[in-house]
């Protein structure tokens, strides 16, 4: 072999050599750049970041503001993101009654919407407990907007007779009898700029005038009474209190009925200056509505709009602290030690249904769970409008268990000021107090149906995983935070139904 040739061949191998060497580096500088501009897995468990705090709502009590945007609202603003990306922020837990509300769900269902100028809707068609109350609200405004509506008259609160409990329908009081307004209007006015809220039906523009052409001698004679379940299609062999299973037609056969009543009528077509289209649904909508139609994020956040006014948050507050002063000097076991409580709702008052787990179905069940989470000899703290039953179940607790039950009074004892002001609340308002404790207890024990129980066990469920939190899983022993005595085998009888319809 000519020299040339031995020299051309070993060039050839030590270029071999360097190609061979080279690749696996490259390989590897191209995966660590595909690392670095891959985006995040959607699927991943943990929250996407959010903004720096914007708070279009002061409040000296909420350790978030009352109004948190998403981190990147605009996609086309680039400074924006690189602002937010150099900030880390805080996850709300959405379980917290002082959680901030998150407007980009609601915003974006609001932007998806058609818009009818002058339909009006009143939520105040309500009733019950504050589980009751809050879901039918909710549920009002979930319909307003998938209708269109452009103005909503802030719901009224209707209370029960003070003297019979069980007389739901008594008088009416404003909306801060339960919910803080301020927070309200700003959580509208973050995700629905389009959907004014007035104070009351007459500071509707145009209702008056309309009331005076129609010759009523109220605003409220003009208002008009509807059924959602009528509008989407047909139902035909459905239970009455199965939910609404054509939400996504209702907005569109709603405002064609809107246009086709009017013209049948021989009325103009409805406009936000003089000639308002007012709305009331009938009693009895508020589970209608799917609360997962919309998404986990939406299911999740929704209920915010909703906040308790904050001088209930601040009793709620002194009752915590003093449960976890009674709980820290109490018995410790291995499994609920420190701090810790177990958080009861005892549902027997005078207008449970007698269909309903009883006082010892559901006594017996609670003293059983409270056993195998470990509280012996530990606190309880009990929700319950029934004061014989509250020091019966108390003494059956510590008699079995060493278990120290306390209510709200019993807390509230020294403290005389705050003690005054819980007694001077009607029994729904000391029922509020009750939600807030009842959403920092450490484990929770309610009763199925009660609505107010399944609220509290679906907000407890949003705290781990926040705007990704799946369903709750009906009938099962609970997400390890809370558990509902009941019956779980008939969706209607049962009242199961709930479940689909709860806004946490």
């Amino acid at each position: 072999m000519a020299l040339w040739q031995v020299r051309k061949m070993s060039s050839f191998r030590r270029q071999s050599a360097i190609l061979l060497l080279a690749c696996p580096t490259c390989l590897f500088l191209l995966l660590l750049l595909y690392n670095h501009h891959i985006p995040p897995n959607p699927r991943q468990a943990t929250a996407p970041p959010l903004t720096p705090p914007i708070s279009l709502l002061s409040s000296t009590q909420a350790p978030f503001p009352a109004i948190l945007e998403p981190a990147h609202p605009n996609p086309d603003d680039k400074a924006s993101q690189n602002a937010n990306q150099a900030i880390p922020d805080p996850t709300p837990d959405l379980s917290s009654p002082r959680a901030p509300f998150i407007p980009w769900p609601l915003r974006r269902v609001c932007l998806e919407t058609t818009h009818t100028p002058g339909l009006t809707f009143l939520c105040d068609n309500n009733s019950g407990g504050p589980g009751n109350i809050r879901n039918y609200v909710l549920t009002c405004v979930r319909y307003a907007v998938e209708a269109g509506a452009t103005a909503l008259v802030l719901p009224r609160i209707r209370t029960r007779s003070a003297s019979n409990p069980s007389d739901l329908f008594h008088t009416y009081q404003p909306f801060s009898y339960m919910f803080d307004e301020p927070h309200f209007r700003a959580a509208l006015a973050a995700s629905c700029p389009r959907l004014a809220v007035y104070a009351s039906v007459e500071d509707v523009p145009g209702a008056r005038s309309k009331a005076q052409r129609e010759g009523r001698r109220r605003v409220d004679d003009i208002v008009e009474r509807v059924v959602p379940k009528h509008f989407g299609g047909s139902r035909a062999g459905c239970d009455a209190r199965d939910p609404h299973r054509y939400t996504d037609a209702f907005g569109a056969s709603f405002r064609e009925w809107v246009r086709d009543s009017a013209s049948e009528r021989g009325w103009a077509a409805p406009n936000s200056v003089d000639n308002p289209r007012l709305i009331r649904f009938a009693w009895g909508v508020l589970w209608d509505w799917p609360v997962i139609h919309d998404g986990p994020e939406f299911a999740a956040t929704f209920g915010g709009l909703l906040r308790i006014r904050a001088d209930i948050l601040d009793l709620a507050d002194a009752v915590m602290a003093s449960v976890r002063t009674v709980a820290a000097s109490a018995r410790s076991t291995e499994a609920a030690a420190g701090e810790a409580f177990l958080g009861i709702h005892l549902r027997t008052e005078a207008d449970a249904l007698s269909q309903w787990p009883s006082y010892e179905n559901q006594t017996k069940n609670y003293l059983r769970e409270a056993a195998s989470k470990g509280y012996q000899g530990r606190v309880a703290y009990l929700a319950s409008g029934n004061e014989t039953e509250t020091r019966k179940f108390g003494n059956e607790a510590f008699g079995s268990l060493q278990l120290i039950v306390k209510s709200k009074f019993d807390l509230l004892e020294g403290r005389e000021a705050e003690l005054e002001k819980l007694k001077a609340l009607s029994w729904d308002q000391q029922a509020l107090v009750d939600f807030v404790v009842l959403l920092s207890c450490d484990y929770f024990l309610g009763v199925s149906p009660s609505s107010f129980s399944i609220n509290v066990a679906l907000k407890r469920h949003l705290k781990e995983d926040g705007l990704y939190t799946r369903p709750w899983k009906v009938g099962g022993r609970g997400d390890g935070r809370s558990w509902l005595v009941g019956r779980y085998d008939r969706y209607w009888d049962d009242w199961l139904f709930m479940f689909d319809g709860m806004w946490p």
